[in-house]
C-alpha cells in the first residue's frame, strides 16, 4: 500500500503538471486481492491480483474530463491530464450544467481503517478456509447426508486497498481500508430436487481482519447449513397467497438494497442511469413529503459505522460523508450523490460517489444504508403473526427499470401459525412494489434481532464497477404480502 515517500513523490508530480492545468485532481488508488477456496475437500488454485493506477480530472470552461493512466511519474500523469483537458473542452460545447461551480478539495487529511494486525496472510486464509470445509465435511457425516450433498465449499476473500486524492486547491487525502468476506455453501439433491443454504447468501464482507472471520462465526455455521440444506430436500412447497412476511436479517439486506438503495442514487433519479441498471420510481418532488413506508421505517446512510464494509471518511470525490437520513419514520427525506449530482438536483442527499478502480469515475452509488432497529424481540415478532412464512437469505432477485416492482426469491422458510414457527417449506417467494410494500411493514425487530451484512457484487455503471456495499438491519413484520412456491 501507498507509503508516505511514495505519497510524497506522487504529490510532486502532480503538482508539476498544474503549470498546464490549473483545474485539476488526481485519484491514485492501489488495491491487492486474494481468493482462498475449497471446494468437496479440494483446494483450488488460490486467486490474487494487484492494481496501481491513477484517474485525473479536468475542469475547463464548465466542461469535465477523465483519463486514467497505470504510470504514476510526471510524463504518465502530464500524458493522462492531456486526454482529460481534450475530453473537458468537448464537454464544454455540449454542457449539462457549469462544472465550474463544483468546489474543489482543500482538505489535507489521513484515515486509516485498516486492522492494527493487518490481514491473515496466505497461509491463514488456507487454514481457515481448511478448518470450515472440514467443519462441512463432518456435519454431513454425522446427518448421514450420502450423496444427498452433491456440493459444498467454503472461501475467504481479503482485500486491502489505499486511495489518494490531489487537488489542485491544495488538498490531500489518503485513505485505507480492508475487509474479509467468508463464504459457505451446500448444495443438496435428492429426486430432482435441488436446494442450496449458504452463510447469508455470500454478505459477511467486513471491514478488519481475522477478528471480524472469528465474528462471523465462519466454520461455526457449517452445522446448521447442512441440516437446512437438507431439510429442505423433504420440505413441502412455500404456500402462495396473500399473507404476513417475517424477513430476517440476511434478506432484508436485499430488500433495502434494491428496493430502497438503488431508487434513491440522484443519477437514477435525474435520468442519468437507466442502460444498465434501470432508473427510479422516485423523483425530485417527492423528497421532503413522499410517504415512502409507514411509520416504523427509519433508514440511514451511515458511513462511519464501525466494520461495515463501505465504511468511509470521505468520498472518492474526496466530499467529507457524514451520517444522512433517508428515510424518516416512513417519510422520504434525502438521497445518496456525487458532488455534481447533488449541484445539478439541489436536495438534500448523502455524500457518495464511488469507484471500484482507480481506472474507472466515481458514480453515485449507495455505501452503508441501514435499517434502524425497533423494539420488538423475536419472540415478539414471531407471536404478531397468525398466518405467514418466515424467509431468510436471498437467492434470486429480479426488479423492474424503475426500481419498483420486484419478485424476490429465498433460500430457506418455516411456516407461521398461531404465532409459533412450524414446519420448513422450500422454494418461498415473495413480490410487490416498492410504492407500496414498505408501507406494510408492521414490526420492526430490536438490535439483537438484527445484524451488519455486506455484499461485494453491486453492480452499476457502463463499463461495470462491482462495488461492495454494506446493509445492516433488523428482522422485520410485513403484512399481507402476496407469496408463492417455486412449484
Amino acid at each position: 500500500m501507498f507509503t508516505h515517500a511514495c505519497v510524497d513523490d506522487i504529490e510532486a508530480s502532480f503538482r508539476e503538471i498544474l503549470r498546464n492545468h490549473p483545474r485539476c485532481s488526481l485519484r491514485a488508488v492501489e488495491t491487492q486481492r486474494r481468493i482462498v477456496r475449497v471446494r468437496r475437500g479440494v483446494v483450488e488454485p488460490a486467486a490474487h491480483d494487484h492494481s496501481l493506477g491513477a484517474s485525473i480530472t479536468v475542469i475547463e470552461n464548465g466542461g469535465m474530463g477523465y483519463a486514467a493512466t497505470p504510470c504514476l511519474d510526471t510524463a504518465g500523469l502530464r500524458h493522462a491530464a492531456g486526454e482529460a483537458r481534450r475530453r473537458a473542452r468537448l464537454s464544454a460545447l455540449y454542457p449539462l450544467f457549469d462544472a465550474g461551480r463544483l468546489a474543489e478539495v482543500t482538505i489535507r487529511d489521513e484515515v486509516d481503517l485498516r486492522p492494527a494486525a493487518g490481514l491473515p496472510g496466505a497461509r491463514d486464509c488456507l487454514a481457515l478456509t481448511r478448518q470450515a470445509s472440514d467443519r462441512l465435511r463432518a456435519a454431513m457425516t454425522s446427518r448421514k447426508a450420502g450423496e444427498r450433498i452433491v456440493d459444498w465449499s467454503a472461501s475467504l476473500e481479503v482485500c486491502e486497498s489505499s486511495a489518494l486524492i490531489l487537488s489542485s486547491a491544495g488538498g490531500r487525502i489518503l485513505q485505507s481500508y480492508a475487509y474479509v468476506s467468508p463464504g459457505l455453501y451446500v448444495t443438496a439433491h435428492q429426486g430432482g430436487q435441488t436446494q442450496q443454504r449458504s452463510l447469508d447468501g455470500g454478505s459477511h464482507a467486513r471491514q478488519g481482519g481475522l477478528e471480524q472471520v472469528e465474528a462471523a462465526g465462519f466454520a461455526e455455521h457449517a452445522d446448521r447449513i447442512v441440516e437446512e440444506a437438507l431439510a429442505l430436500l423433504d420440505a413441502p412447497e412455500c404456500p402462495s397467497g396473500k399473507m404476513d412476511l417475517l424477513l430476517l436479517p440476511s434478506q432484508m439486506a436485499l430488500q433495502v438494497h434494491e428496493s430502497i438503495g438503488h431508487p434513491l442514487e440522484l443519477d437514477r433519479i435525474l435520468g442519468d442511469e437507466r442502460n444498465y441498471a434501470g432508473g427510479s420510481f422516485v423523483t425530485l418532488d417527492m423528497i421532503g413529503d413522499y410517504r415512502y413506508g409507514s411509520e416504523h421505517l427509519n433508514v440511514c446512510f451511515e458511513p462511519g459505522r464501525e466494520n461495515e464494509v463501505a465504511s468511509f471518511a470521505y468520498d472518492d470525490e474526496g466530499s467529507p460523508a457524514t451520517p444522512h437520513f433517508l428515510i424518516r419514520d416512513g417519510v422520504l427525506v434525502g438521497a445518496i450523490g456525487s458532488a455534481t449530482s447533488r449541484l445539478r438536483a439541489g436536495v438534500a442527499a448523502a455524500s457518495s460517489a464511488r469507484a471500484v478502480h482507480w481506472n474507472r469515475a466515481p458514480v453515485d452509488r449507495m455505501g452503508n444504508i441501514n435499517v434502524l432497529p425497533g423494539e420488538h424481540d423475536l419472540a415478539a415478532l414471531i407471536a404478531s403473526i397468525e398466518h405467514g412464512v418466515l424467509m431468510d437469505t436471498n437467492r434470486s432477485w429480479s426488479i423492474d427499470h424503475e426500481r419498483n416492482k420486484f419478485q424476490f426469491g429465498c433460500e430457506f422458510a418455516r411456516r407461521i401459525r398461531n404465532g409459533e414457527v412450524r414446519e420448513v417449506v422450500r422454494n418461498p417467494g415473495y413480490r410487490g412494489m416498492s410504492a407500496s410494500f414498505w408501507r406494510s411493514l408492521d414490526k420492526v425487530g430490536n438490535e439483537d434481532t438484527g445484524a451488519m451484512l455486506g455484499t461485494l457484487n453491486c453492480g452499476k455503471g457502463e463499463p461495470n464497477q462491482l462495488a461492495h456495499v454494506g446493509h445492516a438491519s433488523p428482522a422485520c413484520v410485513f403484512r399481507d404480502v402476496e407469496l408463492f412456491g417455486g412449484g
